[in-house]
């Protein structure tokens, strides 16, 4: 037993009672003075290690919760992306499909207003050429009309003499009397 008092405090020297001194042997007293810190940060420390620990895995497990709900966020997002997405994809489809419909409705429509226009443009085309014709006509006949009545005038008045244009008065005279009688 005095080993084991003499590795705590070296009793060697008495010189006075009550004196006290630390062995610094160390090959001697680190086992010793180990057990006893470790002893001592366990029975001490082992409390507020164990409220670290705690705290940390309360923590861990906070954004470890976090994250979770988060990444059903992110993933419930996600779906009503897709959703959309698909909606605005088949909206584009019939957008396209409606759009060439139309275009091609559009392109009959202006063929079709295209070819009545000619067809209005043409009718007006020949009614205009048959009204110049006619025109035409009406003027050649309305020379060829005063050509031969100068003609006839000029046949007539070289051909009338005095007695000739006196029995065509009278003659006309008689038929215009002749006219009122039967009115009266």
């Amino acid at each position: 037993m005095k080993n084991r008092t003499d590795s705590f405090v070296s009793v060697g020297h008495w010189p006075s009672a009550g004196s006290f001194e630390f062995n610094t042997d160390i090959l001697a007293t680190n086992p010793i003075n180990l057990s006893v810190v470790l002893g001592v940060l366990i029975f001490f420390g082992k409390g507020v290690l164990n409220d670290l620990l705690d705290k940390r895995k309360q923590r861990i497990l906070s954004t470890i919760r976090n994250s979770e709900e988060l990444r059903r966020g992110a993933i419930e997002q996600l779906e009503r992306a897709r959703v959309r997405l698909r909606k605005v994809e088949i909206k584009a489809d019939e957008y396209r499909t409606n759009g060439y419909s139309e275009i091609e409705q559009e392109k009959v429509n202006l063929i079709n207003a295209t070819c009545k226009s000619l067809e209005q443009l043409e009718n007006y085309k020949n009614e205009t050429l048959f009204f110049e014709k006619q025109r035409a006509i009406n003027q050649v006949r309305q020379q060829v009309l005063q050509q031969a009545l100068q003609r006839a005038l000029g046949t007539l008045n070289s051909c009338l003499n005095s007695e000739l244009h006196f029995r065509t008065i009278s003659a006309n005279i008689g038929i215009l009397g002749s006219a009122e009688e039967i009115t009266d």
